[in-house]
């Protein structure tokens, strides 16, 4: 397995993706973190009107990784939605839940809720703070799309030279959920330089959101160049699918958990973004997103379609500050159209 790529599954069971963490302990091969962070934006509607306070999505998380000998090493993480707005409700809702273990060449396995091998190749565009990738997010926990519940996993990455590798992963998810059944996927792809391709397969039947069970299905295939935050970032993602979009989700605006409406037969999804990190730290953005149903009569056409122009700058490397414009550019099922803004801080723990 690649060393570079082995090094990256260890610091993320670590830190995670933000800028640092508090390592608690670390002594004879064991650490123990302390990692997430918070934010405050203000949000609105320049259509409706009105401004909402929000959190955008903050969360803490608790890491340990243990050194088992023989080129294993263990992984452990909790990772907790943190409310503070609102009375604290919904606090310590679990984000993610896992145990992993790395080998240099033998690849990685994780058991539990976790980011699924299908992000791995479809999540390459979901980067900014204010706007993302919606369509990832329409009950990806049981489809598997994003943070995959109830997932066993297995990763590897084989470095054929200097500047080449290929890495694949499967992912398997038990039948947990109501209304979803087990459900297999697989990823592959390349790194070559600083560009990546890949290709991912997601399928399982469910019977919610559909009159009777149907296989739900997604083909996704994604290519970038860069690193996001350092100069250069540019990615685009394209999805086929069958049943993996309900009609809940039209508005653009992603709703994990809800109720998923009427599951459209089928789908196609696109985000691309582009973006440049400048020396300073100023990273500039734009991104575009579409769902199109292929389905005949009152659900076909555009589900919905928005383009978010985006700015981050870190006044450290923990405290960025953040803007965005997102134009909603319309949907064939609603008619209506609802431009939103986002402004905001986060801080990294």
């Amino acid at each position: 397995m690649n060393k570079k790529i082995i090094a990256l599954a260890v610091a993320a069971a670590a830190f995670g993706t933000q800028a640092s963490a508090v390592e608690l302990y670390n002594n004879d091969g064991s650490t123990f973190s302390i990692g997430g962070h918070v934010s405050v934006s203000a949000k609105g509607n320049s259509d409706v009107g009105g401004t909402d306070i929000i959190s955008n999505s903050p969360r803490i998380n608790f890491t340990a990784t243990q050194d088992l000998g023989n080129g294993f090493t263990a992984d452990a993480r909790g990772e907790y939605a943190i409310d503070y707005l609102d009375g604290g409700a919904d606090s310590f809702t679990t984000r993610l839940g896992y145990i992993g273990v790395t080998h240099e060449d033998f690849g990685r396995a994780v058991a539990g809720t976790q980011w699924s091998p299908y992000y791995d190749v479809a999540g390459i565009a979901d980067m900014p703070i204010a706007f993302a990738n919606d369509f990832l997010y329409d009950n990806h926990g049981a489809l598997g799309t994003g943070r995959a519940e109830n997932m066993v996993s297995y990763r590897n990455d084989i470095q054929l030279g200097d500047n080449l590798s290929i890495f694949g992963g499967l992912g398997w998810q038990d039948n947990a959920t109501t209304g979803f059944d087990s459900r297999g996927q697989v990823a592959l792809g390349a790194n070559f330089a600083d560009f990546m391709v890949g290709y991912s397969y997601n399928a399982g039947d469910r019977t919610a959101g559909v009159a009777s069970k149907q296989e739900a299905t997604s083909h996704a295939l994604s290519a970038k160049y860069g690193s996001y935050g350092n100069g250069l970032y540019v990615a685009a993602v394209y999805t086929m699918n069958e049943y993996m979009h309900g009609t809940s989700n039209y508005n653009g605006v992603a709703n994990p958990g809800a109720d998923v409406g009427i599951a459209l037969k089928d789908t196609d999804a696109v985000e691309f973004i582009a973006a440049y990190a400048f020396a300073n730290s100023l990273n500039l953005s734009i991104n575009y997103e579409a769902v199109e149903s292929n389905e005949s009569g009152l659900y076909n056409g555009t589900v919905y379609s928005q383009m978010a122009f985006q700015a981050e700058y870190n006044i450290t490397p923990t405290f960025v500050t953040f803007a965005g414009y997102q134009l909603d550019l319309g949907s064939d099922l609603t008619g209506t159209e609802n431009d939103m803004w986002n402004v905001g801080v986060r801080y990294y723990l």
